[in-house]
């Protein structure tokens, strides 16, 4: 049976609700606010890829904080396209630390964090959160979730989940 005009309007109109209170309820549910500032690491068991990173060694830097867990197949989906921006621009002061935050008790195994970091094409700084502090200091909800700073670092940007590159490409762009 064929749907009425006034269903399919209707169901329209339904439909156009529903983007609407996603798009409310996803800036609602937002790690941090547009304008937050840059936090210190806290509570890394370990880093990979570097030494500890402090916020003095950050500043007038672009930076780029990603958190991630080896075993989420998001994060796999989404970390290589990081990997490959921070490749692009790390020579023009954009800075990545990667931050891991296990899921599972399985990913708390050093040996399984550093295979899928190599596996990932991960060269970047990654600080290992077991303790979830610096993911609970951002507040954090999401794996993924790339927030950026500008060098002033101010949060102007986050993105939790798969996708958006060409739009991080062009923010991290437009802040170089």
């Amino acid at each position: 049976m064929p749907l009425r005009a006034q269903d399919r309007v209707g169901f329209v109109l339904l439909f156009a609700a529903l983007a609407v209170l996603i798009n409310v309820w996803q800036h609602a549910n937002a790690a941090l606010p547009i304008g937050t500032s840059l936090k210190e690491p806290v509570g890394i068991s370990h880093w990979l890829n570097s030494k500890p990173i402090s916020l003095d060694a950050l500043r007038g830097k672009v930076v780029a904080i990603d958190f991630y867990a080896s075993g989420c197949s998001n994060c796999r989906a989404a970390v290589p396209h990081v990997a490959q921006l921070y490749e692009k621009y790390k020579g023009r002061g954009f800075v990545v630390i990667g931050v891991h935050t296990p899921e599972g008790d399985y990913e708390r195994n050093l040996d399984f964090v550093r295979a899928t970091a190599k596996q990932l094409g991960i060269t970047y700084p990654v600080a290992v959160d077991d303790s979830q502090a610096t993911w609970t200091a951002y507040q954090n909800q999401w794996w993924p979730n790339f927030l950026l700073f500008d060098r002033s670092g101010k949060l102007v940007y986050e993105h939790a989940g798969e996708g958006a590159y060409d739009e991080i490409d062009a923010t991290v762009k437009g802040l170089l």
